[in-house]
């Protein structure tokens, strides 16, 4: 009977482990999904539109920022620096989560 129930104790922990990290990540695809979002609006900002648009035109920038994202990967086994990007773009999205809720 003992066994049963420290049996059951431990299923219901990783249970509850395993939920907390679902929510952890969905709330932290919402952050991301967020920022996406407010950045998309604020490009087309009439004070910014110009300027992006100047910016997308301009070879030299789009090599840059291109070098830029093959530093980047989307695989399962990130490196540090994917780990920090991410980070980053969690914690913009957070922020602004949090201000604009």
């Amino acid at each position: 009977m003992k066994k049963l129930a420290l049996f059951l104790a431990v299923l219901m922990l990783g249970c509850s482990t395993a939920a907390q990290a679902q929510m952890t990540a969905t709330r932290d695809a919402q952050y991301i999904a967020v920022l996406r979002a407010v950045v998309n609006y604020k490009i087309d900002d009439d004070e910014n539109i110009r300027n992006i648009e100047r910016l997308r035109e301009d070879r030299r920038f789009n090599e840059k920022v291109q070098k830029m994202l093959d530093k980047l990967s989307n695989e399962r086994s990130k490196n540090t620096t994917n780990r920090r990007v991410l980070q980053i773009l969690e914690q913009a999205g957070k922020d602004l989560y949090n201000l604009l809720d």
